[in-house]
């Protein structure tokens, strides 16, 4: 496979996409990378928004980010942005940070705020710093321990314009 397939993101608006955006997150986080099964599914799932990848017109899914809003700190949280190993030669993490940044810009307008910026902050695997550093996420803090594997918190000033 060496052209990029045709592909949407779509805000998962039913059980059985969020059930996909779950079963990425599991190939990818449990069976791929080793964490354990039975934390992928959290506290923040329930409230969070999740991004589904999906190829088209198929609507085969092949990649995920989870977005959400903290109401005590007010900042945004990317996390388990995820894509199946056969699809990452394609760049499709980035398309699905900047799909999560755009929801961003969005939800904060919608909230009130229309200039300045918003934080948002990521817990990166150590290896993939650099991929978020490109989006201009820098590391805040000492690295820590997130299921057993070095990660490091990264924060990023989001311009809404």
């Amino acid at each position: 496979m060496s052209e990029r397939p045709a592909h949407e993101i779509v805000i998962a608006s039913n059980e059985a996409e969020v059930q996909q955006c779950y079963k990425i997150r599991i190939d990818v986080f449990a069976h791929e990378q080793g964490f354990p099964i039975e934390t992928e599914i959290d506290h923040l799932d329930p409230i969070a928004t999740h991004f589904l990848m999906r190829l088209t017109p198929s609507l085969t899914p092949i990649g995920v980010i989870r977005g959400s809003k903290s109401n005590e700190t007010g900042y945004y949280k990317l996390s388990r942005l995820a894509v199946l190993k056969d699809y990452r030669q394609f760049k499709f993490g980035r398309e699905l940070v900047e799909a999560f940044h755009e929801w961003v810009r969005v939800d904060a307008q919608k909230s009130g705020q229309v200039d300045g910026s918003v934080k948002v902050v990521c817990h990166s695997q150590i290896p993939v710093k650099g991929f978020y550093a490109k989006f201009g996420y820098i590391p805040e803090g000492k690295e820590f321990d997130e299921e057993g594997d070095p990660h490091q918190k990264m924060v990023l000033e989001l311009p809404l314009q």
